[in-house]
């Protein structure tokens, strides 16, 4: 398998692991983009510290608890998975790792493995595993300047209120399955009851 963030395409010059890696530890936000074979194409932004490079072939990502679940169905049914950096300050680069993933709940045995690097949130729903097969620079040339101010809040005083069981009798209302009906298995592998 190729080395995580060494590979380019529109890029002349070979690009070093260390430079991409340091590249995405500076970003506030990535984009996520999943399907399955049929019905809608996923693209989500993400944000807060939520992603981790877990070595030169494979990044985590922690997922929180929202209203869609649809990168977990669409990675049931297709690993496929792009996710997208873009600097939007400093150098203009977009930075696309393209791959395959798995996806981690709270019943599953590496859930564990991986939970301990990201701070600790009530709203944790998921982990996914991107293993990446190639990574693609390019200008971002167009992109335009914007500056960071903070993190929003709104999603963790949520969960706080919520509790662990609210968020959990979210998942069994709202979680199951994707817009275009795909099952997301949450309630079976974060080992939950339905009422």
């Amino acid at each position: 398998m190729k080395a995580l963030l060494s590979r380019t395409k529109f890029n002349r010059e070979s690009s070093t692991a260390p430079k991409h890696i340091e590249f995405i530890a500076q970003q506030k936000v990535y984009f996520v983009s999943t399907t399955a074979e049929t019905g809608t194409v996923n693209l989500s932004p993400k944000g807060g510290d939520s992603l981790r490079v877990i070595n030169s072939t494979t990044i985590a990502w922690l997922n929180h608890t929202g209203s869609g679940n649809e990168s977990a169905a669409h990675v049931l049914i297709n690993p496929r998975m792009t996710v997208m950096f873009c600097a939007f300050e400093g150098s203009p680069l977009i930075l696309r790792a393209y791959g395959n993933a798995t996806v981690l709940h709270q019943g599953d045995e590496q859930w564990h493995e991986y939970i301990e690097l990201f701070p600790h949130s009530v709203a944790s729903r998921k982990i996914f595993l991107h293993c990446i097969a190639m990574v693609q620079s390019s200008c971002g040339m167009s992109v335009p300047y914007y500056a960071y101010q903070t993190d929003r809040e709104v999603l963790a005083k949520s969960a706080v209120k919520q509790g662990k069981s609210g968020i959990e009798k979210y998942w069994i209302k709202k979680n199951q399955q994707s817009i275009d009906g795909f099952d997301t298995d949450i309630v079976k592998r974060s080992a939950l009851l339905e009422e």
